[in-house]
């Protein structure tokens, strides 16, 4: 649900002076995707090293690499920054401290991070090397960016849900408040559905934590929906949390006018063909669009198009759009758009640079890659299958036929011959390739490989000799009977003079004009330069010879590399450790002396009333509609004496009344404020943090952190606890028992509370699967508001039904069908000093709730086992969600 409250931004205007050309960032994998990105004109690439990378499945670089890969890529006027996106647990804290040290030494340009404890690290290892927010740190806001300045971050990735409207409200607000930093943005690749740094579905489902690297992809897979019971029938739509792929190349020109600092290609799993493919594809039409940008008044200039794709995929024939109808077109040629195709593709789109449209983000045919659409099969005769194309095809190229179910096996093969019949073309195939009785007429065709297109993109990292050259610029000054002087500029500001070892004398013929020059000092080829601008400052007829200017060229080039390939020199401390970050930690006496106590969140009043009659005295209420917090904070007003039943004994010291704590939605975006403000009049007790906005709203009000906020370790559990002032915080629901033993260890464990029971969100996302698949609308605006009507569930694979609720922002949380518990661990929590334990209820009943708070007040007074409470609640026997993907077994030394 949504209120009917326009935000009110407007698209921040941007002028010609304040134009910048974003720096072009690929992703690489491993050493031949390095080199694809390169010579194909990345401006920087971003990898991972072995350890405590969001992509542990890639094959990624080691520690020994990095001095090598540093030097070839600076040679070549590339920068390299190393992904440290993962959080970090409490006993990796020396290792990664070992692993930064030499990232560091060996003059990686910045580390992309997620966790805010490394942060910290970082900046008390090197005052001066680079930290870039990962998007994993899920900001979305002002707030977020100024959060991230706090922690000395130098650049800030935004999360991929932000729309051009709100990059260019968040640029104007961080101008306004003076906590600019630079932006960088996703421009083309993969979607997640959930909001990175928030997607716990890997873990719940597998134990393969996304933050820790080893996302699943269980968005790729297909779900049924089921509203209030029944299986809804939406025929080929089955993978309804799989979004189209991301493909920013139309909105360009608005990206670099919102003033964005850096534009990042997704794929550090992908191939080195398609790391070729698509930065040659954005670096030309980036330069494309600054030069038309650049010039003084251009005649035509861009329009500005909010919304995206406006016709809806689900009611395109065969679910694909003609380029007209995708939107492309803004001088980009079919030629760019078509190899983006064919390098991976799920269907491509703006994603959500326009703006909300459920009705194209996810068209839920399929989750897997597919390519160029050629049409569909109109006929079937004598091995030969006839289609109206509607792109090209040849022999040689692989096909698939699409029959609308892309979880079996699909018939396919390489074209034989193309014949052109009229309208439509007939295709053979090999004989034996096919089995035609698998193919019907309707079915899609897709082509999948274009074995000549991959051979170009091959050829353009192939090879020892540089294939992309950048500009350097010369100025020549010379006179009679002087040295000639050469000064040269490259574009990252390395400069260098070179001197002819030969006076110059008069010229009688051919002397050394503006043209003679270039020609000379522009003969670059296997080198990785070009000649940029050549300024001739040479009065007179003077001459030199030509094996002259042609050493001065090659010194030119030799010192320039030389002068590139130095590693930077980060400022480096030896004498401080992460130690010195670490809080004082209590006495395990002084941590016990709280009596364990219950925390009950409930999702609506009824599960309230049912935990107020069961006498709990801190009340958590997450609801969709926040102005129902008001009435639930006068249901517990209403409750004069605390509850003398049987679980009394439960009840903190000084409590007279039962405190009632309200959350706010996960996700804060500009123009969103009055949703804080609605959640601030209930005037509860306290607040639920979630997100960076969130700690500066409710800075003055009693604050509980989240799990959202990510606590993993005891330098990010510190920051929140100095910065912040918060009672207590969540651990992080990626920390397995021995993981959050080693936490409550190392910080005082009254600064915690565990959630020990509950329905994992798995999915947060901005999609909306109630408008995109029970409505015909595009968002709150003309959805009916389905979420307020109807009860909803995803149904995978294996039978299990998964709750999905929105909130008041429209964003959708799926909740694990099975409900976890960490009970049989509770009595150790309780003796290393923890006492507040939570538990978290869905879409439970009153009697429900009434008897799983009967059983963990038990648990608590030791009145029955953690064993006991499981066999008796019938839940999986887990803490949290699972044991992290990487416990301490797996350190190495």
């Amino acid at each position: 649900m949504k209120s009917d409250i326009s935000d009110g931004l407007r698209l921040r205007p941007s002028s010609q002076l304040s134009l910048q050309r974003p720096e072009l960032l690929a992703p690489a994998g491993n050493w031949e995707c390095a080199k694809a990105a390169v010579e194909n004109g990345a401006d920087a690439i971003y990898f991972g090293l072995d350890r405590f990378n969001a992509r542990m499945r890639a094959q990624n670089f080691t520690e020994a690499d990095l001095p090598q890969l540093m030097t070839f890529l600076h040679r070549r006027g590339v920068k390299g920054y190393v992904t440290v996106n993962t959080l970090i647990f409490p006993k990796e804290l020396v290792e990664a401290q070992q692993y930064l040290r030499t990232i560091i030494a060996a003059g990686v340009d910045a580390a992309i991070v997620q966790d805010i404890g490394i942060c910290r690290l970082i900046r008390q290892l090197s005052p001066d090397f680079p930290i870039h927010a990962s998007t994993q740190m899920t900001i979305t806001s002002a707030a977020g960016v100024e959060f991230a300045k706090s922690l000395g971050c130098q650049l800030v990735v935004l999360a991929r849900e932000c729309s051009l409207k709100e990059i260019n409200k968040i640029q104007q607000q961080i101008a306004q408040q003076e906590t600019s930093l630079p932006l960088e943005v996703f421009v083309h690749g993969a979607l997640c559905v959930a909001y990175s740094g928030q997607c716990l579905t890997s873990e719940a489902l597998g134990g393969r934590s996304a933050n820790r690297g080893e996302c699943a992809q269980a968005c790729r897979m297909p779900y049924d929906l089921i509203a209030d019971g029944e299986v809804i029938n939406l025929k080929e739509r089955k993978y309804l949390l799989s979004p189209q792929d991301l493909a920013g190349l139309d909105v360009l020109p608005d990206l670099v006018k919102s003033g964005v600092t850096c534009l990042k290609i997704e794929g550090r799993l992908k191939a080195p063909e398609y790391v070729a493919n698509v930065t040659r594809v954005y670096r030309q039409a980036l330069d494309s669009v600054m030069t038309e940008l650049e010039k003084p008044n251009p005649l035509t200039p861009f329009p500005t198009r909010e919304g995206g794709i406006k016709a809806p995929l689900s009611a395109m024939p065969n679910g694909r759009l003609t380029p007209t109808e995708r939107g492309w077109g803004r001088g980009q040629s079919d030629q760019e758009h078509y190899n983006l195709e064919m390098a991976f593709s799920r269907g491509l789109y703006t994603g959500w640079f326009g703006g909300i449209n459920n009705q194209e983000l996810v068209h839920a045919r399929f989750g897997k890659k597919r390519g160029v659409y050629l049409g569909e099969v109109s006929r079937i005769h004598n091995e030969e299958v006839t289609v109206k194309l509607e792109a090209p095809v040849k022999p040689g190229d692989g096909i698939v036929f699409d029959c609308g179910h892309p979880e079996a096996k699909e018939e396919g093969g390489r074209v034989y011959g193309v014949v052109s019949k009229g309208k439509e073309s007939v295709l053979t195939f090999g004989r034996n390739d096919l089995n035609l009785r698998r193919v019907h007429i309707g079915d899609r065709i897709w082509k999948t490989s274009d074995p000549e297109l991959d051979k170009q993109v091959r050829q353009s990292f192939a090879g020892e000799n540089p294939q992309f050259q950048r500009p350097i610029d010369i100025e020549i000054y010379g006179e009679v009977g002087q040295a000639l002087i050469a000064i040269a500029r490259d574009q990252i500001g390395n400069i260098v003079q070179v001197e002819s070892a030969i006076s110059l004398v008069e010229a009688h013929t051919k002397p050394l004009d503006t043209d003679r020059l270039k020609e000379q000092f522009g003969r670059l080829g296997n080198t990785s330069f070009c000649l940029g601008t050549l300024t001739n400052h040479l009065s007179g007829a003077i001459m030199l010879p030509v094996s002259e200017l042609n050493r001065m060229r090659r010194e030119i080039v030799a010192q320039l590399e030389e002068l590139r390939s130095q590693p930077k020199r980060w400022q480096l401390a030896s004498d401080v450790s992460f130690q010195n970050l670490l809080p004082s930690s209590p006495t395990l006496r002084e941590a016990k002396a709280t009596s364990p106590s219950l925390i009950v969140l409930v999702r609506n009043l009824k599960q309230l009333q049912a935990a107020l009659q069961a006498g709990i005295q801190t009340l958590y209420c997450e609801f969709e509609d926040p102005r129902a917090y008001r009435e639930a904070v006068q249901l517990v007003r209403q409750q004069q004496q605390p509850n003398k039943a049987e679980n009394s004994s439960l009840l903190t010291p000084n409590s007279q009344l039962p405190t009632i704590w309200v959350a706010p939605p996960r996700i804060t975006k500009p123009g969103e404020n009055w949703i804080l403000q609605q959640v601030r009049a209930s005037e509860a007790d306290g607040y639920l943090i979630r997100n960076y906005d969130q700690l500066q709203f409710f800075a003055a009000d009693r604050c509980t952190g989240d799990f959202s906020l990510n606590v993993a370790n005891p330098l990010t559990a510190d920051y929140f606890q100095q910065h912040f002032g918060l009672e207590r915080l969540t651990a992080s629901y990626d920390l397995n028992i021995t993981q959050l033993q080693d936490l409550l260890t190392s910080c005082p464990p009254q600064w915690f509370e565990v959630t020990i029971h509950q329905h994992i969100p798995m999915f947060h996302m901005e999609h909306c699967v109630f408008c995109a698949f029970l409505s015909t609308g595009t968002d709150y605006t003309n959805c009916g508001r389905p979420c307020e009507k109807q009860e909803v569930k995803l149904k995978d694979r294996v039978g299990s039904e998964h709750v999905i609720k929105a909130d008041v922002g429209c964003r959708n949380t799926v909740f694990n069908g099975t409900a976890q518990t960490g009970a049989e661990y509770v009595q150790r929590l309780i003796e290393l000093g923890l006492s507040h334990f939570r538990i978290e209820f869905v879409n439970e009943t009153p009697e429900q709730v009434s008897k799983t708070i009967h059983f963990y007040s038990q648990l608590l007074q030791g009145e029955i086992t953690g064993s006991q409470l499981w066999r008796e609640l019938k839940l999986q026997n887990q803490l949290g969600v699972t044991r992290g993907p990487m416990g301490v077994s797996a350190l190495r030394s």
